[in-house]
């Protein structure tokens, strides 16, 4: 199953403030903990008051804003005990959510997971070599791929799902990234899958990408501990 997105132009204010306040959590631009204050946040994004409010009770429900009737809303915490539950959820979402994609996707699905591979390579070919840094737009290519390789599957409360993990690893690899050399080059084992997902091979597929989710969880917990050192 394909997503459908709005056309460009099409969101509503209550969306954009949503869109803008989520990447601004992501990327780190909101530091975790950080409170919310509706007013600050009306003078540095351009809106009123009621889209901001609701942005940032959709953020809640994904757990990246906590709220509070006494203390407002606040950016969501870090700990190596929440992203070993992203990476446990993801583990379970994305595994199962990639078989069935592989068994239903048909000769659009294919191509399009083609087109994204292609994309991201092209992006990441034009890099310097070293480590890849975490830009907007490498992350949306990264992501893009990843998403279409479990676009097939029938749920999309599940792709939903797969897709808000995703981004809340997204917000935990950029913290990282912060206190150690942007992530290493992952074109190899994007490749690797690539292969196995065109061959329909999905127990191969599934252990691939259990690995990489895995080795991004060892990333990460590398880096929150060493962040956790130099906060002491």
């Amino acid at each position: 199953m394909q997503k459908v997105t709005s056309p460009p132009g099409s969101e509503t204010i209550s969306e954009l403030a949503f869109r803008k306040l989520r990447h601004d959590i992501l990327r780190g631009g909101h530091a975790p903990g950080t409170k919310l204050k509706l007013e600050l946040l009306q003078a540095h994004y351009g809106y009123s008051s009621s889209p901001l409010r609701e942005a940032l009770n959709r953020l809640s429900q994904e757990g990246l804003v906590l709220s509070d009737e006494r203390r407002g809303f606040r950016v969501g915490p870090v700990s190596l005990q929440d992203f070993a539950d992203i990476t446990r959820m993801r583990l379970m979402l994305d595994l199962q959510a990639l078989r069935e994609s592989l068994t239903r996707g048909d000769d659009a699905w294919e191509a399009r997971l083609l087109a994204r591979f292609h994309q991201l390579e092209l992006l990441e070919a034009r890099m310097p070599d070293g480590p890849v840094i975490l830009d907007d737009e490498w992350s949306a290519r990264h992501k893009a791929f990843h998403m279409a390789m479990l676009e097939a599957c029938t749920s999309s409360r599940q792709l939903d799902w797969c897709e808000s993990l995703f981004d809340q690893a997204e917000r935990y690899r950029y913290l990282s990234a912060s206190f150690r050399p942007a992530g290493r080059r992952k074109s190899e084992e994007h490749r690797r899958l690539l292969q196995a997902a065109l061959r329909r091979d999905a127990d191969t597929a599934c252990a691939l990408l259990d690995d990489h989710i895995r080795s991004t969880e060892r990333n990460v917990q590398a880096a929150l501990k060493r962040l956790e050192t130099v906060g002491h």
